[in-house]
């Protein structure tokens, strides 16, 4: 089964202290393009993540965000700087008395000052306390949900794809069909100018014959016809393996593409040639879904 090349995946842990978040991105790329974006912490432990997503994801211009965030509830806890607060409230309280002002409220004021209210910074949670322990399988995790997406899309391609090879197919089938009745235009076509040029003086027919064998030989298609019957049903079978096939296929499509042009130079058939314009055409869309292929 195929897999789309574009995919995504994301995982979390969440604990009293932080959140742990992994998110995978990919577009499509001939080869592995791996852009990180990880916690300082983890700087160390990038190499063996460079491994991880290049063996599991194969190809595809990935981004990988592994971000930390300190929870609410785990930003330590207040207290009051009593010395602080003491004296703010009372330069507040003197320079009031000194002019003569009123002054409720003086001790929610000297409260909201700068400083007076802080956090013990000995319960401040920090991200690097988040260990390579806790982030790989989270990354695991990650891929793995990123796989079953590759998956799902894989699915709507496979069907599309093959839609068009039985297209390809069917198109085949009525060249196949019509075949003889083009060969027989082509000896009608051939027995009228033969009719023309045995009156000449010059005329050889030994010669002539061996060149209306050679003409004959390079109009036909029924080894072409073989060919793309072959490479059709490989294309087939070669979908449906378990391992990526993206590289594979194109191959393969190149080859079709060979036969049916080569069908459609020795058809001189107006009939074939449309025929052949229509395989074409089936063919330049299953190149472009290749383009998203894994």
């Amino acid at each position: 089964m195929l897999l789309s090349m574009t995919g995504f995946g994301s995982a979390q842990l969440e604990t009293e202290a932080f959140t742990l978040s992994i998110e995978l991105k990919s577009l499509n790329s001939k080869s592995m393009d791996l852009s990180l974006r990880i916690p300082r912490s983890l700087s160390d432990k990038e190499l063996e993540i460079r491994n991880i997503i290049s063996k599991s994801l194969v190809r595809g211009k990935v981004n990988l965000t592994i971000e930390v965030s300190r929870n609410k509830g785990a930003a330590g806890r207040s207290r009051i700087n009593i010395e602080l607060l003491t004296q703010y409230y009372q330069e507040m309280d003197q320079a009031a008395k000194r002019l003569g002002a009123q002054s409720p409220d003086l001790f929610r004021l000297a409260l909201h000052m700068p400083d007076v209210m802080q956090t013990d910074a000995t319960e401040d949670t920090k991200t690097e306390d988040v260990t390579w322990e806790q982030v790989q399988p989270l990354l695991m995790e990650a891929i793995e949900n990123f796989n079953t997406f590759r998956v799902d899309e894989g699915k709507a391609l496979t069907n599309e794809i093959i839609s068009y090879i039985d297209r390809i197919r069917i198109l085949l089938a009525e060249v196949d069909k019509y075949d003889p009745t083009r060969v027989e235009n082509i000896r009608q076509r051939i027995q009228s100018h033969l009719e023309e040029i045995s009156s000449s003086e010059s005329f050889n027919q030994n010669r002539f014959e061996q060149e209306m064998i050679y003409y004959i030989e390079k109009l036909d298609i029924a080894e072409e016809k073989v060919r793309l019957v072959n490479h059709l049903h490989y294309f087939t079978e070669t979908v449906y393996l378990p391992e990526p096939t993206g590289k594979k296929l194109a191959f393969i499509s190149q080859e079709i593409g060979r036969e049916i042009n080569t069908i459609g130079s020795k058809a001189n058939d107006s009939t074939v040639q449309h025929l052949v314009v229509e395989m074409k055409e089936e063919l330049e869309k299953i190149k472009e879904q290749l383009n998203n292929i894994l």
